[in-house]
């Protein structure tokens, strides 16, 4: 399978926009917000277009990564800068087939070479160890509000560079969803059926 990954255009947007509605529905919650949360993070300044990347298979758009910017503040206050991916998206259909990991993979490089010392997940430990991630305790960094769990996890892009680094991890702002305008932003798309499945989430595992 031939894909090619190059950086996100504006006339891209609304095509990956669904691609990532295609992705999460009803993955980790009846329906899904990702959408949403990936349209509010191309406007923010914590977004990082230099790892906007999409993957093309044939022409058609098949996955995006996207990243901004986080702090873990420690607890006098001082502030790290570390990175965070997501969402990141492939077609339902082409999941399975490596191309999440040509992605990962493809942007974890760039942004060591841009110099930042970290990123900072939450997924399925079970997918992203294979990338290096740890669970985050492991560096002594927590969540926003002091906990741990093994869905969230931490990599470092070359060895040390959290030495010294612990404290509570700080996302960007736009991962908040105004539910309000969320549900305005949802019916600009095609009608999707919102189902409760297997593979949903409960709240425990990230608590």
């Amino acid at each position: 399978m031939d894909i090619k990954l190059r950086f996100e255009e504006e006339t891209d947007f609304r095509i990956v926009e669904n691609l990532t509605r295609e992705a999460f529905w009803n993955v980790y919650k009846p329906g899904c917000d990702e959408h949403f949360v990936l349209h509010n993070l191309r406007k923010s300044q914590d977004f990082i277009k230099e790892l906007d990347f999409v993957a093309e298979l044939d022409g058609v758009i098949v996955g995006n990564i996207v990243y901004s910017k986080g702090k873990i503040v420690n607890e006098n206050g001082m502030e790290h800068e570390v990175i965070c991916f997501g969402p990141i998206s492939v077609l339902p259909d082409l999941q399975g087939k490596g191309i999440g990991k040509k992605l990962i993979e493809h942007t974890s490089r760039i942004a060591k070479d841009m110099g930042f010392k970290a990123i900072v997940i939450y997924g399925h430990p079970d997918y992203y160890h294979r990338f290096g991630f740890v669970n985050a305790e492991k560096f002594d960094i927590h969540t926003a509000d002091g906990k741990n769990f093994d869905a969230f996890m931490v990599k470092e892009l070359s060895e040390g560079r959290l030495q010294g680094v612990a404290g509570n991890f700080i996302d960007s702002e736009a991962f908040k969803v105004n539910n309000e305008a969320f549900e305005m932003f949802d019916k600009s798309f095609p009608p999707k059926e919102k189902k409760v499945t297997d593979t949903q989430l409960k709240e425990q595992d990230y608590e």
